[in-house]
């Protein structure tokens, strides 16, 4: 019987992809040690996502495949998370708290965007990580509601200079919507609407958060510019449907994170079918495969296609959403592996980050 070597454990694990970082663990960077003891191997990964519901099974994957290389007779395999913080843009001061920014954008509204940033928060949360949300619109905040934050509720206050966000569904909730009362319109040009942003998340004490989501308002204009040029955003997640209009201002939406230097992790495409409840007809009402074409134009990525699902919008009013009120249903896995693909895609990114050398100028 031939000893198990080092390079055949390599090649074996080589032979099996995750799913979420599209690359194998050697290539990916995931593996941090190997021993192999006679015709023992344990093998110590370590992914840069939040994975808790997918890297049981992944190891199991890896283990049986392990066990079936010549000359082992038992395989171990243990994958720890660490998530580590995005180098973001050099000239914008990191954020206290806060490991990654991820912007939910839309270039138009009623595409959804608020409903998939509060089910990407909470299905990140399933996941394992530390997540806030951040309800950036400030002239129609939503986040309140779908969170089931009962009305009136405001946050406290620390050292008479920080809100301490509201918890909710195990997430750390910050909204204009708690700063003002339901029947109070914000009346304010863009620049004191800017200003408010600012103010509400640089002055959030928010709590060693491995993600903050943001919910961007619609459009692209000052409050999207001042998040982009005054917050270390990670990446962005741009919604829409597959309409041609929607896809348009999308569009405007990538273009204007490209313009900031912000990486665009995706796109999320709502709405891209309806299936009748009573015959099973599916019937592509708003059009089909623009999300997919729009990723493709811009050499991104359709991270997830949902349907136009009553129960998406119930959940949603009801103060509770997908993945946190059905986690088991079909949907609630759609956005599981959104949170995934999207936590997987920063993990990546700042790997790259991190391995970009440093130029040094001196005098000599």
């Amino acid at each position: 019987m031939s000893a198990v070597t080092r390079a055949a454990v390599e090649e074996t694990l080589r032979g099996l992809i995750d799913p979420n970082l599209n690359a194998d663990p050697v290539s990916a960077g995931c593996v941090r040690s190997i021993e192999i003891q006679g015709d023992s191997v344990s093998v110590q990964l370590q992914l840069g996502y939040a994975a808790d519901l997918f890297k049981t099974g992944w190891a199991q994957m890896l283990q049986m495949s392990l066990e079936q290389m010549p000359g082992v007779n038992r395989a171990e395999v243990n994958i720890e998370t660490v998530i580590e913080a995005a180098q973001g843009q050099t000239d914008v001061p990191t954020l206290a708290g806060v490991k990654n920014v991820i912007a939910v954008a839309s270039g138009k509204g009623g595409v959804g965007k608020s409903t998939t940033a509060a089910n990407l928060a909470l299905a990140l949360a399933r996941e394992g990580a530390r997540v806030g949300i951040l309800d950036a619109d400030i002239y129609g905040p939503s986040q309140g509601i779908m969170l089931g934050v009962p009305s009136g509720t405001q946050p406290e206050t620390r050292e008479q200079k920080f809100f301490v966000p509201i918890q909710a569904h195990g997430i750390s909730v910050m909204s204009m919507a708690f700063l003002t009362t339901d029947s109070t319109p914000m009346v304010w040009r863009g620049p004191m609407a800017s200003g408010a942003l600012l103010q509400m998340i640089t002055q959030t004490a928010w709590d060693d958060l491995d993600y903050l989501v943001v919910d961007m308002p619609p459009g692209t204009g000052d409050i999207q510019l001042t998040l982009a040029q005054k917050v270390p955003v990670a990446g962005a997640v741009i919604v829409t449907t597959p309409q041609d209009i929607a896809l348009l201002d999308a569009r405007k939406g990538i273009e204007m994170f490209r313009k900031v230097n912000i990486p665009i992790l995706g796109v999320v495409e709502n709405m891209a079918v309806h299936i009748c409840s009573n015959c099973g007809h599916a019937e592509h009402l708003f059009g089909e495969g623009g999300g997919e074409r729009l990723a493709e134009s811009y050499d991104a990525e359709l991270l997830a296609s949902l349907p136009l699902s009553m129960a998406i919008r119930l959940q949603c009013d009801g103060g509770e959403p997908t993945a946190s009120a059905d986690p088991e249903s079909q949907i609630a896995m759609i956005y599981q592996q959104l949170a995934r693909t999207v936590g997987a895609r920063l993990s990546v990114l700042n790997q790259q980050s991190a391995a970009m050398p440093s130029i040094e100028i001196s005098d000599d």
